[in-house]
């Protein structure tokens, strides 16, 4: 599938979606194109096995803690991905484990942050996660996307709050029933509001993957 600021194009063997209908350069330099939208859930099996984006572009993976957004993240991008785990992973590595992550985890966000800044500053495409509860950093994203000639991205994970509990389960590392809670409604909100084609402010596109097409993507990539 190749998602840029103008076209939404998706192919898998044989099947191809169709690409968004291009406005006339005079109507391109003055209004921006309309957000696109597209739903992979469901496809029995017919899911796309690659994502591919425009090389200056961003691209937001967001879902319920425990939804497999890291592990997705980790199987399908070859090219730069900014993890907040990955930074937590770090720094527990180098604390005593006897202490508490929250005694920590202001230093873990900055140390994240500041990987994320210096990834979208370096021009290339860059894959982020995202825990879907923090809306000013998909703001901050898409103006920096826009910065550098390109557009974000959002690939939404919508798994069942059963389901991403048992992911939580499963790696073993989990969040607290009110974190949890706080993280399903602005889940919610989203999912309901990208089913209504009301993608977040600067988002020029949104794919919607269940499990089962989270689970056939083997490459999320950009172009050139």
């Amino acid at each position: 599938m190749t998602v840029n600021r103008t076209t939404a194009y998706a192919t898998t063997s044989g099947m191809a979606l169709p690409k968004q209908p291009a406005a006339p350069a005079a109507e391109v330099r003055g209004a921006c194109l309309a957000p696109v939208v597209r739903d992979l859930r469901e496809r029995s099996g017919h899911s796309p096995r690659a994502l591919l984006f425009g090389p200056e572009d961003l691209v937001v993976i967001t879902g319920l803690p425990g939804s497999g957004k890291s592990t997705l993240m980790k199987r399908a991008v070859r090219g730069t991905r900014i993890d907040s785990q990955d930074a937590r992973d770090r720094w527990a590595a180098r604390m005593p484990r006897f202490l508490p992550y929250a005694v920590y985890r202001p230093l873990v966000r900055l140390a994240h942050y500041a990987g994320l800044r210096r990834a979208v500053r370096s021009g290339e495409g860059v894959v982020v996660h995202d825990c879907g509860t923090q809306a000013w950093v998909r703001g901050w994203l898409a103006r920096e996307a826009r910065r550098r000639g390109g557009s974000l991205h959002l690939l939404l994970l919508d798994v069942a709050p059963d389901t991403a509990l048992e992911g939580q389960r499963e790696r073993g590392r989990g969040v607290s029933r009110y974190a949890f809670l706080r993280h399903r409604r602005a889940a919610a909100r989203l999912l309901n509001s990208v089913e209504a084609g009301a993608l977040p402010h600067g988002c020029g596109s949104a794919v919607l993957l269940d499990r089962e097409a989270a689970d056939a993507l083997r490459r999320i990539g950009f172009t050139g």
